[in-house]
């Protein structure tokens, strides 16, 4: 069934032609990665679709039965909403049910004997087992914790942007649409808030359409590509890997059949040379033809960023970090580190939000100082330093400035890696800035083409320590791949915050992992053989665990009278609604066990050639199998705070 249908669909900002001509149908089984460069009219598609933005020409049709739910990069939320109450914004009834309930329960706890409370309390407990309200209140606290979200009370207005990024997320996937439209749902998560929202979308029924910059991520959750590539769309029916595959060929091919052409054109034109008299019909046609194919304009392959900036030496003194610590509001993110960095190294900073990796980088380029320790860098040591937050202070500083002039403040001319001279427009030209854009003011550019930009500005510095703080937030997959082979004959330093799994395993040969209580932890090898060792670290405590264990059950068989261990008292007590919904999951899960059992059952006796009745049965198995496993994942979560 088709969700909906793009025909010749056409989009101009003036500057730039963002669609020709475009035609596509989403279905309700695809899951599509949308690709293409910076500027090329990926965000637009999506606001095209959701009906935020407007079409210059031809028809977009929806399935009038169809509910759609589009994620921005920057949502809007309600600053005077807790979490919760953001995520059941469009929940009506059940919220209202949740809040009573809680209200009830905490009067209660200080109102034990109120009979009148506690036949509210019942009413209230039999509406929400009718609207299913237990369920989304479970499944809301599995999604948001998964996505490093614990406080669900905590306010709106006080969060960071990557945190109510996460809430919007989160209210996106519990609305369960059937086309999710995402755009980059990955910045401003950790690796493992990635993994765990990767194994979500491969198990999610509905439909996606989404824009990201991980590769790894396109590579598992799509099942289908199509690229914006100067106006023209192409659909490619497999996941990342399959695109790639198939455009080399598709360029290679082009590239063949250009070759041939110029040589029947070269032919043909000597044979005009020769000063054939246009007496007979065929002989006037074939000059028409010749006039043609001289008209006729091949597309050349799309547009790569060219870095090829100038380096400078490196000396063997690069930084020094001695002891250096550092703590915020009595949370110490840095402990007593110290470490010597050389001109080789390929680092690779990793840890959760908040743990402190920017800290970091800004104690490294001193614009934070640390509580204590030094840094000292070495004399011949030149700096370029890529802030994840680039594009907003560019925004904010310069936003009426043209986009020539900004990078003419680094240099009229710039000298690339080959010794040749070129000028700040040839250099802009080299980063997919046109002409036409090189004098828009800045503000016109999309959040991706300002990233390129300021990069640009960065490597024309010519550093020989380069600081890369979540590099791969907007910028796109043609751009980052260049990157890469850029960092791997870099001629010094590289340092790289990046949640972005594909770019580490590319980039780095050593990790630091920044862990709990400021401890950083240093990983011989890429992120891929950091999860090796963190998987075997994990297998030998568990080991360790479980041999300790075998003693203390021993002893416990003993003595059964001995007393309870003092820390398992300081263990916190599930609260009135935890409680209640720890006692309500166990019989819910056994129910739904029954439930699949007779399901399964039904579809074992369906009559060969009824399709559509095994269809029918064959997705209410998968349904009741996804809800047991969130409500079993609930109850041990649940089940291991009360132990």
């Amino acid at each position: 069934m088709s969700l909906i249908t793009l025909q010749s669909v056409k989009k101009d900002f003036g500057i730039k032609e963002i669609l020709k001509d475009a035609s596509f149908s989403l279905d309700a089984t695809d899951k599509v990665g949308l690709i293409g460069t910076n500027g090329s009219g990926k965000s637009t598609l999506l606001k095209m679709i959701a009906g935020l933005e407007p079409i210059d020409g031809g028809q977009i049709f929806v399935n009038s039965g169809a509910k759609i739910i589009y994620l921005p990069q920057q949502p809007d939320l309600d600053e005077n909403h807790t979490v919760l109450e953001q995520v059941f914004a469009d929940s009506g009834e059940e919220m209202a049910l949740v809040r009573e309930y809680e209200e009830i329960s905490e009067q209660l706890a200080h109102e034990p004997d109120n009979s009148q409370l506690m036949s509210r309390l019942s009413a209230v407990m039999q509406r929400m087992d009718a609207n299913g309200a237990w369920e989304l209140e479970t499944n809301a606290k599995i999604i948001l914790s998964k996505l490093g979200i614990t406080d669900f009370n905590a306010r709106i207005e006080t969060l960071s942007g990557g945190y109510r990024k996460r809430i919007a997320l989160a209210t996106a996937l519990l609305s369960e649409p059937d086309l999710l439209l995402m755009d980059e749902p990955t910045n401003h998560l950790d690796a493992n808030s990635v993994e765990w929202l990767q194994s979500y979308l491969n198990r999610y029924r509905g439909a996606l359409l989404l824009i990201t910059h991980d590769r790894y991520f396109l590579d598992r959750v799509t099942n289908r590509i199509i690229e914006i590539d100067r106006g023209d769309i192409y659909t490619y029916s497999g996941n990342y890997s399959y695109y790639l595959e198939k455009k080399a060929e598709a360029e290679e091919s082009a590239l063949s059949s250009q070759r041939k052409f110029q040589g029947v054109l070269r032919r043909e034109l000597e044979w005009l040379k020769r000063g054939p008299k246009a007496r007979s019909t065929k002989q006037k046609a074939r000059i028409d033809r010749i006039s043609d194919m001289q008209a006729t304009e091949f597309k050349q392959a799309q547009g790569k960023v060219d870095i090829s900036t100038a380096s400078r030496r490196i000396g063997k003194k690069v930084i020094e970090l001695e002891n250096i610590s550092k703590a915020y509001n009595g949370r110490t993110l840095i402990k007593n580190f110290t470490y010597e960095f050389n001109p080789e190294d390929r680092i690779g900073i990793i840890g959760g939000n908040g743990a402190g990796k920017s800290t970091l980088m800004d104690i490294i380029t001193g614009r934070v100082q640390p509580d204590a320790g030094n840094v000292d860098i070495g004399t011949t040591i030149h700096i370029g330093y890529f802030d994840q937050h680039s594009e907003e202070l560019l925004t904010a500083l310069n936003e009426n400035q043209r986009v020539i002039e900004y990078i003419k403040e680094e240099g009229e001319y710039v000298q690339i890696s080959d010794g040749t001279k070129i000028t700040a427009s040839q250099m802009l030209e080299r980063f997919l800035f046109p002409g036409n854009q090189q004098y828009a003011p800045i503000h016109k550019l999309s959040g991706g083409e300002k990233r390129r930009l300021f990069l640009l500005r960065v490597l024309m510095g010519a550093p020989n320590v380069l600081i890369l703080d979540e590099p791969t937030n907007d910028l796109d997959v043609q751009t980052l791949a260049i990157l890469e082979e850029y960092l791997e004959d870099f001629n010094g330093c590289v340092i790289v915050v990046s949640h972005d799994r594909y770019f580490l395993d590319r980039t780095v040969d050593t990790i630091f992992a920044l862990e709990e209580g400021g401890n950083i932890r240093q990983y011989p090898g890429n992120y891929s053989v950091y999860l090796d060792y963190k998987k075997a670290e994990e297998e030998k405590q568990q080991a360790t665990n479980n041999t300790k264990e075998k003693p203390k059950n021993l002893e416990a068989e003993k003595v059964n009278s001995q007393p309870p261990q003092p820390e398992q008292k300081k263990r916190r007590r599930l609260s009135t609604w935890e409680r209640r919904e720890f006692e309500e999951l166990e019989g819910k899960i056994a129910q739904l066990e029954a439930e699949k059992t007779e399901t399964e059952k039904a579809l074992s006796k369906v009559p060969p050639g009824n399709y559509t009745q095994v269809q029918k049965l064959y997705e209410e198995v998968e349904t009741l199998k996804q809800a047991i496993d969130v409500a079993t994942e609930r109850w041990l979560e649940l089940a291991e705070m009360e132990s």
